[in-house]
C-alpha cells in the first residue's frame, strides 16, 4: 500500500518519479535478496493522503499548509497510477477525498517515506 501524499511544488514529472520508486524500490526479502514490486510482479494500493503534509510544529491544530489543493493533487495522484499501470503493474485506487476505511497488515515493521 503506497499513501500518496501530494505538495504545493509538485507536478506531473514528481508524480512519474514517485511512481518509478514505488515500483522499483527494493524492499521485499526474498532468500536471494531484497526485490521490488516490479520485480515480484506486486500489485500496488494507491491512497492519497494529504494528511501526510501536516505541520504540527506550532499549537495544538495541525496545518495543511504545504499540500496541494485537491483540484491539483487529484490529477498527480491519478498521474501515479497511470505511470504505473504504464510500467505494467497492476494498480488499485480509492476515490479521491472520500472518507474510506482502509485496513493494512504490514510483515514486520516497517513504513518508508519516500520524497522526489
Amino acid at each position: 500500500m503506497s499513501l500518496v501524499g501530494v505538495g504545493r511544488t509538485d507536478d506531473a514529472a514528481t508524480a512519474r518519479t514517485m511512481a518509478r520508486k514505488i515500483h522499483e524500490l527494493r524492499i521485499f526479502p526474498t532468500d536471494d535478496g531484497a526485490r521490488s514490486a516490479d520485480d515480484l510482479g506486486l500489485p500496488v494500493l494507491v491512497v492519497s493522503q494529504f494528511t501526510l503534509y501536516a505541520d504540527t510544529r506550532k499549537g495544538r491544530r495541525p496545518s495543511w499548509q504545504d499540500a496541494a489543493p485537491g483540484e491539483v493533487a487529484e490529477p498527480l495522484v491519478d498521474e501515479v497510477v497511470a505511470e504505473l499501470r504504464r510500467r505494467g503493474c497492476t494498480v488499485a485506487s480509492g476515490v479521491f477525498g472520500a472518507k474510506m476505511q482502509v485496513a493494512s497488515v504490514n510483515e514486520g515493521p516497517m513504513t518508508l517515506v519516500l520524497e522526489t
